[in-house]
């Protein structure tokens, strides 16, 4: 069997979800590390009990859920308790990330897309994949986009925007581009021919991933989720 990895991510809003969406149309595997940092705390889970028993309920919204912003000013403030919420989540984490890489590559895809919003933070993280792709839009386009998604003013979506890495650095580091910063149907055909070059290559890196996860494991990539899931 031949399968490898392919790092997804972008910029705010550069339009990485506009990608997603049409990779998961053409049936590419997509694992979301978004939504697995957000799994593995839901109510009732080992690391939700966890959590619980060392910050208390009072990092609990009505429904149940963990109060991202209460639980982040917790962690900033004190170092301590950041190692140990870390502690908690990223065994639960790398052990769901690395079930659904095991899935796809029993199933017998190609390849395997890991969206990760900051993957372009740490350079030991790209590591662990074949190719890199960075959905891209010019800044102008960026920030227009940021303004009318979350009526935001000039200056605050400014300071969200250099609050991440810049865009023109990312793109230096990406094996793939898709420029965003035009309309639907031109970002869709980049996926297309990216979809394609994807289906032809031929690349065996399962033991790539294994020695990596191994060598440099993906306590980084852990490390970031848990950032930006309390960001």
């Amino acid at each position: 069997s031949t399968m490898f990895l392919v790092g997804l991510s972008g910029g705010i809003a550069s339009g990485k979800s506009t990608v997603v969406a049409v990779l998961r149309e053409l049936g590419c595997a997509v694992i979301d590390a978004d939504v697995i940092a957000r799994q593995v705390v839901q109510p009732h889970s080992k690391a939700h009990q966890q959590i619980l028993q060392h910050f208390g309920t009072e990092i609990l919204l009505e429904n149940g859920e963990i109060n991202r912003e209460a639980l982040g000013s917790i962690i900033f403030s004190q170092p301590e308790k950041r190692q140990l919420l870390n502690s908690i989540t990223h065994p639960e984490i790398l052990k769901e990330m690395l079930k659904q890489i095991l899935k796809y590559f029993v199933l017998g895809y190609r390849y395997v897309i890991l969206d990760i919003p900051l993957l372009f933070e740490t350079r030991g993280l790209t590591r662990l994949m074949k190719y890199t792709v960075l959905v891209y839009c010019d800044p102008p386009t960026q920030l227009a986009r940021l303004m009318k998604r979350s009526g935001l003013g000039v200056a605050e979506a400014e300071a969200r925007i250099s609050s991440q890495l810049p865009l023109e650095e990312k793109r230096r580091w990406a094996t793939h581009v898709i420029d965003n910063s035009g309309d639907w149907e031109s970002t869709r055909r980049q996926v297309l021919q990216l979809h394609t070059r994807l289906e032809d290559s031929l690349d065996f890196l399962w033991a790539r991933l294994a020695v990596g996860t191994a060598v440099a494991g993906l306590g980084g990539l852990v490390f970031l989720l848990i950032r930006h899931f309390i960001s």
